[in-house]
């Protein structure tokens, strides 16, 4: 059987995003979305997933690039000098290996998040992180022993089958990591994803991506993540190579609409395919 959850990532990052996420849902291909929970427009996300409740509503856990939920001055080695998480992934990923003090902030910025989330009232349909920084061995213990005490259903696993030998070498390099994401959700009793779309086309799902992904959608529990949008906005952080308008265009494409629903594909997300199927 064919399988397939559809996530908006960044909900609540911004209005044109919830908007995208509202419709796409109402009228689209979207099943899920992953929340900001201290995004500038979280509050509206919120209210707007109250309105939809068989959207799978996630945690999007922001360790970087993206707004803190505890207290500045409690997590300093987390920030900028604008105050925002840190955008030097590598460097951060490196001082949470080797620095006790950075392994403390970072849980602490963490548990505020699932606690901001259960704050406001919705099922924990999932856990992921911005730019899948919860691959980071580390992150991931943290987020796994969160997850199974905060009550989460599911965890994205960032496995795109490869298809270039560029990418086939990558996927070699990175198995054993992607292996122990798996095991160790397992242990947690944490449901994933068999496979994932969107890392090659990132910022760039329109309709000719995913048609090509529906068409050749293999059986089993994938996932395809979006960064959509209704149009752009002020301060708009998206890299310049970004569409969220196209995405937003071709979750809502009837013809993709129709091709799934011809395919056989069930949309869902982790608490519906938690549910036994007839």
């Amino acid at each position: 059987m064919k399988r397939l959850i559809v996530t908006a990532d960044d909900f609540g990052r911004c209005l044109p995003i919830n908007e995208a996420v509202e419709d796409a849902h109402r009228n689209g291909l979207l099943t899920a979305a992953s929340l900001m929970v201290a995004g500038e427009a979280a509050g509206d996300a919120v209210e707007r997933a109250r309105r939809l409740p068989d959207l799978g509503v996630g945690l999007h856990l922001t360790l970087v690039d993206g707004l803190p939920a505890y207290r500045p001055e409690g997590i300093p080695d987390l920030l900028g000098t604008d105050r925002r998480l840190t955008t030097r992934l590598a460097a951060f990923g490196v001082a949470i290996r080797f620095r006790a003090d950075v392994r403390r902030q970072v849980e602490l910025e963490m548990r505020a998040q699932f606690e901001r989330f259960r704050a406001f009232g919705l099922p924990l349909d999932h856990v992921d992180a911005h730019h899948h920084y919860h691959q980071h061995p580390t992150v991931l213990a943290m987020l796994l022993r969160l997850a199974r005490e905060f009550g989460a259903k599911g965890l994205r696993v960032p496995w795109e089958p490869p298809i270039s030998v560029r990418e086939r070498a990558i996927a070699a390099l990175s198995a054993p990591l992607i292996s122990g994401m798996r095991k160790a959700a397992a242990v947690a009793g944490i449901a994933v994803n068999d496979r994932m779309f969107g890392l090659r086309d990132t910022g760039a799902m329109d309709a000719t991506a995913v048609r090509r992904i529906l068409a050749a959608l293999p059986d089993g529990l994938s996932e395809i993540y979006f960064h959509p949008a209704t149009r752009g906005w002020e301060d708009d952080p998206l890299p310049p190579s970004y569409r969220p308008v196209d995405e937003y265009k071709a979750l809502i494409d009837p013809e993709l609409v129709a091709l799934a629903r011809r395919d056989g594909i069930v949309l869902t997300n982790f608490t519906r395919d938690a549910r036994p199927r007839s």
